[in-house]
């Protein structure tokens, strides 16, 4: 868990205080990208502004002096860029997470009494709809869990309960890593590891690999005697989870993090060579810079957490607009790692990055980290209040995920954190679950998308609250592979009004249909929300008239157009 980010980034985020992550963070990726082989020799922030400039011109916007604004009322125009290549993005994205924490593996996904459960004690409704959003990978055990979890207490036919020193209660160890990866298969999931890089050695997250992916020496044989002789072939494991922070058991400063993840790499890659490495980081330079130094050749993936809504110890979450403010964030994280690993020589994809822990709100869990005052383990409740979760929830977990498809080329893995009860979009209860608002996102986007990402630029009102603005529009393009079907993806952030969007058909070889079918998720208000046995929120089939090449959207809405040749 993780708190908000520092948003200020230096500076480097604006060109003459024009935010560049809100509607062309693609086109800022791409010519970036472009002058890769110019800029030998120049300072970062040189080429940063020159970046930043052509974005602009390239997304047909005047250079202001910052202290304008686009008037209310401007046409709201989205462009597709030329002659710009379109990207294949990861479906990994859309993935999930789940910890031993409160109700998430306990008496929500595992619970043998319920009469849901099946012969495993896995909830089948619980299966079948991470089924029905395509769950492509699951992140386990934790989380700040992991840094005191050892896996061998949760293997073989005897397991002792232990007492979690990170949460607090007892775990009875009855769900362990042969339970975690049964549950995968019938998910049809990637299974994805976080090894102890708190309390635990860089030798015991090798066994833990050997266990998983090995047929021979010690922890292959003992997998096949506990009645699992087939390899278990797990391919994504990472080193650590926020350990960069002074909450979790196990912290380490940033001298010693380095090495850590580096020996411990090296033991992971001697068990499984092609393995997918990640590690815990930030998109603070003074952590993540000498990470990469020390341990960059061995590594995949930088792991990286965001929680905008920080609700640690006070359960008291935004309102929508004030959420709507906060959707733009998540861009600039991103631009800042991107920037990292531009500098320290990782860039291009070399390494990628996975934000392996992702929500608009902070999980509840008063006192976390003040260990003379310990735990309100009551207070843990109020993460599952039914009314939390509205659609500012849905709209900022689409804006994310149109962040992550923007940077498609960098930006490979994210796991929604987590996705059973807290603050997951399923929650389960005795009688069955209920699909929260953020649940519907991902069954329109893995549902609803073509698999091509197309660079897009966007010209937009601005939604406005006190002395911070958004862009009224968040616009993704997804296309097939043979350029004959799209679909646009586009968030309409405003709670009151309903705004025409004008389309780019000429650019798509469309012709500009007279109607436009779609779905949308919009509930009655931007505070609808859905409980036991009220489902106000949910997608609906519609159709948009076209006039001039616009479509009228929806307030708090999410829609996906879909248009074809």
């Amino acid at each position: 868990m993780v708190g908000p980010r520092d948003e200020a980034a230096s500076g480097r985020g604006k060109i003459m205080g024009i935010n560049l992550f809100s509607g062309y963070g693609y086109v800022y990726a791409i010519v970036y990208h472009r002058l890769k082989d110019i800029r030998k020799g120049m300072k970062y922030n040189d080429i940063w502004r020159i970046v930043g400039f052509c974005a602009l011109l390239l997304a047909g916007q005047n250079v202001l002096s910052g202290k304008e604004r686009i008037a209310p009322g401007a046409q709201n125009t989205v462009s597709v860029m030329a002659g710009a290549p379109k990207v294949k993005y990861s479906k990994m994205i859309f993935g999930q997470f789940i910890e031993h924490f409160d109700n998430q593996v306990y008496g929500g996904l595992y619970d043998p009494e319920s009469k849901f459960a099946d012969e495993d004690g896995f909830r089948k409704d619980v299966i079948e709809a991470l089924r029905e959003i395509k769950t492509p990978i699951v992140r386990w055990p934790g989380g700040c869990f992991v840094s005191t979890y050892h896996w061998l207490d949760g293997v073989g036919k005897e397991r002792t309960p232990v007492y979690d020193k990170t949460w607090q209660v007892e775990d009875p160890n009855t769900f362990g890593t042969d339970e975690y990866i049964k549950w995968c298969r019938k998910v049809g999931c990637e299974p994805y590891i976080c090894t102890n890089a708190g309390t635990g050695t860089p030798e015991e997250m090798s066994d833990w690999v050997e266990y998983c992916n090995l047929t021979i020496g010690k922890y292959g044989r003992m997998r096949a005697a506990n009645g699992y002789p087939e390899p278990y072939h797990v391919k994504y494991w990472s080193v650590g989870n926020e350990n960069w922070g002074a909450h979790e058991l196990g912290a380490r400063t940033v001298q010693e993090w380095g090495p850590l993840v580096r020996e411990s790499a090296k033991l992971m890659r001697s068990v499984t060579k092609d393995a997918k490495l990640f590690a815990a980081a930030t998109s603070d330079k003074n952590w993540t810079m000498p990470l990469l130094r020390e341990a960059g050749p061995y590594l995949d993936y930088i792991a990286i957490h965001g929680y905008w809504d920080p609700l640690f110890h006070v359960n008291n979450p935004a309102p929508f607009l004030k959420c709507m403010m906060k959707t733009d964030a998540p861009e600039r994280d991103i631009q800042r790692a991107i920037g990292i690993l531009e500098e320290a020589g990782f860039g291009g994809g070399k390494i990628k990055i996975a934000y392996d822990e992702w929500n608009l709100r902070n999980w509840h869990h008063p006192w976390h980290g003040d260990l003379r005052r310990g735990f309100d383990l009551e207070a843990r409740r109020k993460n599952d209040i039914a009314s939390t979760y509205t659609m500012a929830d849905a709209l900022f977990s689409a804006c994310f995920l149109n962040a992550c498809l923007r940077h498609s080329d960098v930006v490979d893995v994210a796991c929604f954190a987590p996705i059973v009860n807290t603050r997951g979009p399923i929650f389960v209860h005795p009688d069955g679950i209920v699909k929260r608002t953020t649940f519907y996102v991902f069954k329109m986007y893995t549902n609803g998308l073509e698999d091509y990402m197309l660079p897009v630029a966007l010209e937009a009102e601005r939604l406005t609250q006190g002395n911070q603005s958004t862009a009224v529009f968040d616009v993704v393009l997804t296309g097939n592979a043979d350029g004959t079907r799209y679909v646009y993806a586009v968030v309409n952030k405003d709670p009151e009004k309903s705004h025409a969007l004008t389309l780019d058909f000429k650019s798509l070889g469309v012709k500009e249909p007279r109607k436009i079918k779609g779905t949308v998720l919009s509930g009655t208000s931007a505070d609808d929300y859905n409980d036991i046995g009220k489902e106000r929120v949910v997608p609906e089939e519609c159709t948009f008239e076209v006039r001039d090449a616009a479509v009228v959207l929806p307030p708090h809405s999410l829609t996906l157009l879909r248009l074809e040749k």
